[in-house]
């Protein structure tokens, strides 16, 4: 009767072990879940929906954002924000194109360039926000005019199309084959997402980062260089939103001012409806490309069941404030 009864503890144990890891799942990846459903939804909707195709589409065309989303959920773990990140990819990947096109450079070259610059207007916004006190607002606001600015006087607002072919393997580019293969920009992404979450949990700037965000005067009493963090920060997010944008010209075979336009808009939602919250510390970078997933999803479904384009903004929007209202709603009762 003991051995029978431990037995009966052990699976009770064992089912409620079962049910508070479910539950802590649910809690901080709902947007898998989400994902799940929404894609059910659209299957029946559409017969085209999960195939193949139509599947790795959805990677293709989150791969860009869902990498910018990296940079601007390392700032939103820090309580700040960017506003800047689209038109960064926009200025790097037109410059990029533009050194390729009219003076032969080549793509190494550009892309090292576009690189530095997305370093360097990142690593502006860091200081304006970090050293001279500016609002996030203001300062990433700034930094998105001036690069909206640079790039039409770059490219004379017209497109600059036919890239070179050796760039072609970074947006365009399969794994395996074009019928059957994976694309090589979300092996990419998939392998940038791995290592900044690797970053931001298992390093001392990882650490730091939430620890900011958390709460910057408590970080800085606590010996953290609260300024030189978040310098670190904003520079990182400008090179991977560079990179974004090189993925994003190669893809496309063109540079244009609409490049990465809202890019920073889709970011925040992405982070958001992952799970990131905006008032910083809390969340994780993964969560991140699961928003970016659903984003693209709820999208490419709305196209796929002929929702007219203009009515798609209103969807987008709603789906932010939502997801900002569950987030304030979250932190309260936390």
């Amino acid at each position: 009767m003991a051995v029978k009864s431990e037995l009966t503890e052990a699976g009770k144990s064992k089912r409620i072990g079962f049910v508070k890891d479910f539950s802590t799942f649910t809690k901080n990846y709902a947007i898998v879940v989400a994902i799940i459903v929404l894609g059910i939804i659209y299957s029946f909707a559409s017969e085209y929906f999960l195939s193949f195709r139509n599947i790795r589409n959805i990677l293709l065309q989150t791969s860009a954002i869902a990498i910018v989303a990296i940079g601007q959920a390392m700032i939103l773990l820090t309580a700040d924000f960017d506003l800047s990140l689209g038109q960064i990819v926009c200025f790097t990947s037109a410059f990029a194109a533009w050194m390729m096109k009219f003076h032969d450079a080549a793509p190494i070259v550009a892309a090292l360039v576009a690189l530095t610059f997305g370093c360097l207007m990142g690593a502006c916004n860091g200081f304006l926000i970090a050293f001279c006190k500016i609002p996030a607002f203001v300062a990433t606001l700034g930094m998105q005019l001036i690069c909206m600015g640079l790039a039409r006087i770059i490219t004379n607002a017209s497109p600059i199309p036919g890239m070179p072919r050796s760039m072609e393997w970074l947006g365009r580019g399969f794994i395996g084959g074009a019928a059957y293969g994976i694309p090589i920009s979300v092996v990419i992404m998939v392998g940038m997402y791995i290592l900044f979450q690797f970053i931001s949990r298992r390093t001392r700037l990882g650490r730091n980062i939430y620890a900011i965000g958390g709460s910057s005067e408590a970080a800085y009493f606590s010996g953290i260089n609260v300024k030189v963090n978040k310098l670190i920060v904003f520079t990182m997010a400008g090179a991977i939103s560079a990179f974004g944008g090189l993925i994003l010209l190669s893809r496309l075979d063109s540079a244009a001012v609409t490049n990465g336009y809202q890019y920073e808009f889709d970011a925040i939602i992405s982070c958001v409806i992952g799970g990131v919250s905006l008032a910083g510390g809390k969340g994780k970078i993964i969560q991140a490309l699961f928003g970016a997933i659903f984003l693209t999803l709820f999208f490419n479904g709305m196209t796929m069941l002929n929702i007219h384009p203009f009515i798609q903004p209103v969807l987008k929007g709603l789906v932010l404030i939502g997801a900002v209202a569950i987030d304030v709603i979250r932190n309260r009762k936390r």
